[in-house]
């Protein structure tokens, strides 16, 4: 994954009030840490860090220009958004060095379809590896072309570039095929589902009439 580099200025203003007054600049509120070293807080351009994870994903590398003269290499590792707005509120990080392995976690895709007839459940979407801090995969691809019900798909299966360690359990699932339910059993579901709210709404009205009709005789 190549760097992104990206203008940072010292932040000075803290607190709730400061943050708000950084975001409303355009800025996103940062902490930059690592190594030992102080933390330093700074502010990054809103729409440039948006665009890049937009672009690269969490794990996107960052080469940050700092308006004080400094310079520094970094991974996000924690970002805090916004729900409803959907804004970046702050963000955690992580000093690096070139050629230091860092532990993250890169998405895991499916790619190809399996058999017909089956149902692929993703049971984990990232896996956890140790890899050069400025060759971090954006992803890992596994294929699931043809695969039978039955079939699953662990940490050990998938291809990792040089370079790059499995941290995560080997024997992890991420994927399981298995078969798809036919129209008849989703109907009986659906069915059973209907009767079993029937009945509650039953029972529900046979409670409230014999608390009325307690309520009316005291």
């Amino acid at each position: 994954m190549s760097e992104v580099k990206i203008a940072a200025e010292p932040r000075t203003e803290f607190g709730k009030g400061g943050a708000r007054r950084t975001r409303r600049a355009g800025l996103v509120p940062a902490v930059l840490y690592g190594h030992g070293e102080k933390p330093k807080h700074i502010a990054l351009p809103a729409r440039e860090f948006a665009a890049a994870i937009r672009h690269g994903g969490a794990n996107q590398l960052f080469a940050l220009e700092i308006s004080d003269g400094t310079q520094a290499l970094a991974l996000p590792k924690a970002i805090q958004r916004d729900p409803v707005k959907d804004t970046y509120e702050h963000i955690d990080l992580l000093l690096v060095r070139r050629g230091e392995k860092v532990t993250v976690d890169i998405p895991v895709q499916l790619i190809g379809e399996a058999a017909p007839g089956t149902l692929v459940v993703h049971e984990s979407d990232t896996l956890s590896v140790s890899a050069d801090a400025t060759r971090l995969p954006d992803h890992f691809e596994v294929s699931i072309e043809g695969l039978e019900a039955g079939s699953k798909i662990t940490a050990a299966d998938i291809d990792l570039p040089d370079g790059t360690e499995l941290i995560a359990d080997p024997e992890t699932t991420i994927a399981v095929i298995s078969v798809a339910p036919s129209a008849e059993a989703l109907e009986g579901e659906t069915a059973e589902g209907e009767e079993a709210a029937e009945g509650e709404a039953a029972a529900e009205g046979e409670a409230a009439a014999s608390e009325e009709t307690a309520a009316a005789a005291s």
